[in-house]
């Protein structure tokens, strides 16, 4: 496990667009490698990740990847991380590489005296639900994702009265 380095953001994309592919939404995926790298390692970073790397670290292969950002808890008044992405390709599921990722990210916080770490799953990715259970997350139940994406993004931006 480590941090993201640049010459990592190819791979990264590529497993990127796997998940998407898993998710069944690769037509969602439009991320280029210069906009991952930017908010990666650009002026002000706001994204930060992890990868999970298999072998030694010299002629590791990346296998996995946890990608987050900060978010903040107006009721306990400190920040958190929100999880945007967690994935292990395939080929190393079962390998304890995701429980590590998302154990490093649980350590993140802990270190920095954040509040919490979430983030959220499709609800028909019964093998993911299980095993963020295992972990020991719960779900928030009562909570509803919502989005405003792409056109209507545009126009409810636009809606001056």
């Amino acid at each position: 496990m480590r941090r993201v380095r640049p010459d990592d953001v190819p791979t990264v994309l590529r497993l990127v667009r796997e998940l998407a592919a898993y998710e069944e939404s690769e037509h969602e995926a439009r991320m280029t490698a210069d906009q991952l790298h930017a908010a990666l390692f650009g002026e002000s970073p706001a994204l930060f990740g992890h990868v999970a790397l298999t072998g030694a670290e010299d002629d590791a292969e990346i296998a996995g990847f946890a990608l987050w950002f900060l978010n903040f808890s107006t009721w306990r008044g400190t920040h958190g991380l929100y999880l945007e992405d967690l994935y292990v390709s395939p080929a190393h599921r079962g390998t304890g590489l995701g429980r590590e990722l998302l154990r490093t990210l649980a350590d993140e916080c802990v270190a920095r005296g954040f509040a919490r770490l979430e983030w959220s799953v499709l609800d028909w990715n019964t093998p993911s639900i299980d095993f963020y259970r295992a972990a020991g997350a719960v779900p928030m139940d009562g909570w509803t994702v919502f989005r405003l994406t792409d056109d209507a993004l545009t126009r409810f931006a636009a809606d001056r009265r």
